[in-house]
């Protein structure tokens, strides 16, 4: 069986040494995930790499503008370092009440998209707190 990258975060597995991803869909899936979460400056030898999703926590979200700051540098990125991805809805969701979350300092984004390459459709559920900052 072919083996295109680790799962991460990084696990164990007996067969492998480490958990592997082996479909192309879920690769593109985990390093769209990391594109979101990584801060700019946090990549080595690449600082303007990452959406950064951390940095938007303790904003306003509810406002329109800060939302669509985030779905700019969402475009921006993908189209930079994941030009084979077609973003195709971006949906968020903060704050108490919402389904998607446990409290105020919850920010929730669902980003579906279309790989061009694979001819596929799917959809990244993204969810930031103070508690996994």
């Amino acid at each position: 069986m072919a083996y295109y990258a680790p799962k991460l975060p990084l696990s164990r597995d007996v067969n492998t040494g480490y958990k592997m991803l082996d479909n192309l869909k879920d690769v593109v899936k985990q390093n769209f995930k990391m594109l979101i979460l990584t801060v700019p400056g946090e990549r080595i030898m690449n600082p303007s790499f990452g959406v950064g999703l951390y940095k938007y926590l303790f904003e306003q979200i509810p406002s329109v503008e800060l939302q669509e700051a985030i779905k700019e540098d969402i475009f921006n990125q993908c189209s930079a370092y994941l030009p084979y991805i077609s973003i195709r809805d971006i949906v968020f969701e903060t704050g108490a009440g919402s389904p998607y979350t446990t409290g105020y300092n919850t920010l929730y984004v669902k980003v579906e998209y279309y790989i061009k390459t694979l001819n596929a459709s799917d959809v990244l559920e993204v969810s930031v707190s103070e508690s996994t900052f």
